[in-house]
């Protein structure tokens, strides 16, 4: 049996479309499972990318290139306990995007 990892990438649905698109035409094949960050509560895109290890590199090469961060201004949703009355909500630059990458081994793949 090959040494099989599986790269769970979870990224911006806008960076979604076009790594998909590139990965398929190297020939890396995903599952695209939709899901919710905690920060903002916006939709993101986990992807599922079972490769062998030498290969692993090269995804994630695909992934630093297509899933940059970027600065994005957002306002403060609930106010810290105690300041209810005398909270006024600012604008915050914060970063999102990108990509968080865990790559793990796979024990077994079985295709049915």
């Amino acid at each position: 049996m090959e040494d099989l990892k599986l790269v769970v990438a979870v990224i911006q649905d806008k960076d979604a479309v076009n790594l998909l698109q590139l990965m398929a035409e190297e020939g890396f094949r995903a599952t695209k499972l939709s899901s919710t960050g905690g920060f903002l509560r916006e939709g993101n895109t986990t992807l599922l990318i079972g490769c062998e290890a030498d290969s692993v590199e090269r995804v994630l090469d695909l992934i630093r290139e297509n899933c940059r961060p970027r600065e994005r201004t957002v306002t403060a949703q609930s106010p810290p306990s105690g300041m209810l009355d005398s909270y006024a909500p600012f604008p915050l630059e914060v970063s999102v995007g990108g990509a968080t990458v865990f790559v793990l081994d796979v024990e077994k793949c079985v295709q049915i």
